[in-house]
């Protein structure tokens, strides 16, 4: 067995299709389905069951795939060791964050990883926090940057900062007549969510981070959101938002400055989540993966602060 047959499972039981997995890694789609094909029939048993919608795994294919899983991790903890008795200047990271997030706050850490360590590989996987935290307890990744709502990270993770919730709204947009001014700074505009609950609400499904965290919100209020766009990322929510077709939440780390945008506090207090990395539950830190760690710390800022 090599390494390269438990990739290219895993690629197929991560997309569900033969097809985006192709695609994923550089194949033709005919050579991924003929490889399949070679390796059910090497060993007798069927790992997929193909559908309409694409493959699904059997029950022996679920057995594969948790082993295969498990062998890729344990191979990278191995190259890691290895790597470390040389140098920093070689190895590997598997990095897992949100698209939206990463797209605000990661380039300038690989940037700066880059000067310390340019032979170290990052390799960026982009999914939702939930989703995140599944792969990394499964040993797939060796860490990610996740959101969570109260201190959930401890076991496995450190702290890195709190991100404010926030709410996205165009200046034009009539919630402006509910702002007040002056909770935690002197600029600093709020506005409470029970006074704004009748306006239109442009909101990410349960399964997101910033999703589950608006929802909070409104049930711990016992407010129903106005909102008939419920299944948005975050990125399209705000950017509708932006065009004063709604308002959206986003987070203070993501709040691009535009001239005709205002970003608004939720109530006096103010609403968080903690952003935290989080790692593997067993697994081997190598000094490039600490080093990265490192480097996420200094560019995100002191966790202390907001």
């Amino acid at each position: 067995m090599e390494l390269r047959e438990l990739e290219y499972v895993l690629a197929i039981a991560d997309t569900g299709s033969i097809s985006r997995a192709a695609e994923r890694l550089y194949l033709a789609q005919s050579s991924l389905s003929q490889f399949l094909n070679r390796l059910e029939s090497n060993l007798g048993v069927k790992l997929f069951v193909r559908t309409s919608g694409g493959v699904r795994p059997t029950l022996s294919g679920e057995i594969y795939i948790r082993s295969a899983r498990q062998m890729l991790s344990q191979y990278r903890m191995l190259k890691a060791e290895l790597h470390d008795m040389e140098s920093l200047g070689e190895g590997r990271i598997e990095f897992g964050i949100s698209s939206f997030r990463g797209e605000y706050l990661l380039p300038k850490a690989l940037y700066s990883f880059r000067e310390t360590a340019p032979s170290v590989e990052v390799v960026i996987h982009e999914m939702d926090s939930k989703l995140l935290h599944r792969r990394i307890a499964a040993g797939d990744l060796d860490m990610g940057l996740i959101a969570y709502q109260g201190d959930a990270w401890t076991a496995s993770g450190k702290l890195v900062k709190r991100d404010e919730v926030i709410i996205v709204a165009n200046k034009a947009h009539p919630v402006m007549q509910y702002v007040s001014i002056g909770n935690g700074g002197p600029d600093r505009l709020w506005v409470n969510l029970e006074q704004i609950s009748h306006f239109e609400f442009l909101l990410s499904n349960h399964s997101t981070m910033l999703g589950s965290s608006a929802y909070e919100m409104f049930d711990r209020l016992n407010i129903k959101p106005r909102a008939v766009n419920t299944n948005l990322t975050a990125a399209f929510a705000a950017a509708m938002a932006r065009q004063g077709l709604g308002l959206a939440f986003t987070y203070r780390s993501c709040a691009a400055p535009y001239p005709d945008v205002e970003y608004l506090s939720i109530g006096p207090d103010q609403y968080y989540v903690n952003l935290a990395l989080v790692y593997p539950p067993e697994g081997y830190r190598s000094r490039a993966i600490r080093a990265f760690e490192e480097t996420i710390r200094q560019s995100f800022g002191d966790c202390d602060h907001t």
